[in-house]
């Protein structure tokens, strides 16, 4: 018996077989069509009870067509299929108000399985959603596949107001993401509120995260409202929650459960419609275990976790990323630049301790200080340090004293505080900073022999192989020059 005809619009042909084949395999009947017209004709006749449609079509673009489908037959799942996988088109997806957009290539398995789910939930009730405007510029970047899950999780999470949680290491976009679920979600009309609980003191997190109440504490001359206050109706981002102090998750705890706070100094309990989005680049588990992060507070938070990819897993997105960059550096006023296939290809292949972070300030520097219009391979390399480290008896790093480069690293660290100063435990904080990089570029100059590197750091060579291993560095031979 029949589970029923599901309508496939596709102008590649070897989509539509594969497809029909699959589904037909599952126990459906397929309708299948090269375009826009006779998926419409279907449907005002009243055939399918799902629709499947790749986005570009000759003779129409599937997001036009959606919103006429929707007006007549609203109960009729869609399904959305793009070779264009950005940002920008799962948002349109999510918008329209489909019931899945898949990527291509994509798993046929996992299509049917959503087949069969979107018609077994046809039989509810359909939620009208109000129709918003995209905003032109996306503000997240890449194709690579492991993008294309995080722009499926976030086009379902800006439909919701669940909690999030974004793992992600350091410079992977994690308040990138965070605002761009707040920008493409209902609470988009209030304020998108960041707060960073590694640059705050300790004693002051309560304070700034819910407010105080005038004399509740030596200097506390007025009354001040706090992050909580300010995000009222919007997003709270908690950035590095991992640092968060005990006294202060159990009161966020509160909030999670009650939906209520009080001040630092009242007693007046304050009813708070805020969407908590939290991150961080810690492992929360290990934490847990060292009782130094609420395990019950971990589960409040987690609720739909996101996980950032770090750039050496999305090499392929590095093109797309340069000319992201660059064009935003011509923008703001610098000269139009761009990156050879040479270039491009060394940049691929680096391994990114910095991740996108790292990227933007390469491409930023390269757009400010060199006058080629193409920047090639030797430019980057000479930027990045490649075969620049120096050997035991040699004094600079990248022609600049090791000094020199550690002052240049603190300046830049003060200065991305705005009251100028860094969180406590600035020396541990630092050396994580700084010790990656310097066993990466030690390793890179010595061709990959750990021998040799132990004894350029001054290092125990047993004690070099447990950092490799604690930091995850994978040790690669450099070709060396004749």
């Amino acid at each position: 018996m029949s589970k029923g005809v599901v309508l496939l619009a596709d102008d590649d042909k070897a989509i539509r077989t594969v497809v029909t084949q699959a589904l037909v395999r599952a126990g459906y009947e397929v309708l299948a069509s090269s375009n826009a017209s006779m998926l419409w004709q279907w449907v005002i006749n009243g055939e399918g009870v799902l629709a499947i449609t790749d986005v570009v079509m000759p003779d129409e673009n599937a997001f036009d067509l959606i919103p006429r489908i929707k007006r007549i037959r609203p109960e009729l799942p869609i399904i959305v299929m793009s070779a264009q996988n950005t940002f920008s088109t799962a948002m349109t997806a999510a918008e329209s108000g489909v019931y899945e957009y898949l990527p291509k290539p994509f798993d046929l398995t996992e299509l049917v399985s959503i087949v069969g789910q979107a018609i077994a939930s046809a039989e509810k009730p359909a939620v009208e959603k109000e129709e918003e405007e995209t905003d032109e510029d996306m503000p997240l970047i890449g194709r690579s596949a492991a993008m294309q899950e995080i722009y499926r999780g976030l086009a379902r999470m800006t439909q919701n107001d669940l909690t999030v949680m974004i793992f992600g290491e350091s410079g992977t976009g994690k308040e990138l993401v965070a605002r761009a679920l707040h920008d493409f979600s209902s609470r988009k009309h209030n304020q998108f509120v960041p707060i960073n609980m590694a640059a705050i003191p300790r004693e002051l997190i309560e304070s700034e995260l819910f407010g105080h109440e005038k004399g509740s504490f030596t200097g506390a001359d007025q009354r001040v409202e706090g992050r909580f206050a300010q995000a009222e109706g919007g997003t709270l981002f908690l950035d590095e929650i991992g640092d968060m102090p005990m006294e202060t998750q159990t009161r966020l705890l509160r909030v999670l459960q009650e939906g209520e706070y009080t001040t630092v100094g009242g007693r007046k309990a304050i009813k708070t419609n805020v969407r908590i989005v939290a991150a961080t680049n810690r492992d929360l588990s290990q934490l847990i275990n060292q009782g130094l992060f609420r395990e019950d507070l971990y589960y409040r938070l987690n609720v739909v976790p996101l996980r950032l990819p770090p750039l050496r897993n999305r090499v392929e997105d590095v093109p797309d990323l340069c000319r992201h960059f660059l064009h935003q550096a011509e923008v703001e006023g610098l000269p139009a630049r761009s990156v050879s296939k040479e270039g491009l290809e060394f940049l691929k292949d680096w391994h990114w301790p910095g991740n996108v972070r790292e990227l933007e300030n390469l491409m930023q520097r390269v757009a400010a200080l060199y006058n080629e219009d193409v920047i090639d391979v030797s430019v980057l390399k000479q930027e990045l340090g490649v075969n620049q480290v120096s050997f035991p008896n040699q004094e600079s790093v990248s022609g600049k004293s090791l000094s020199e480069s550690l002052d240049m690293h603190l300046t830049r660290y003060f200065s991305d505080h705005k009251d100028g100063l860094p969180p406590n435990g600035l020396y541990d904080r630092v050396l994580r900073e700084v010790e990656e990089p310097l066993i990466r570029q030690s390793l890179a100059a010595t061709n990959g022999n750990q021998i040799k590197a132990a004894d350029l750091l001054g290092l125990n060579r047993n004690t070099l192989r447990k950092k490799i291993r604690e930091l995850d560095i994978d040790v690669i031979r450099v070709p060396r020059k004749n």
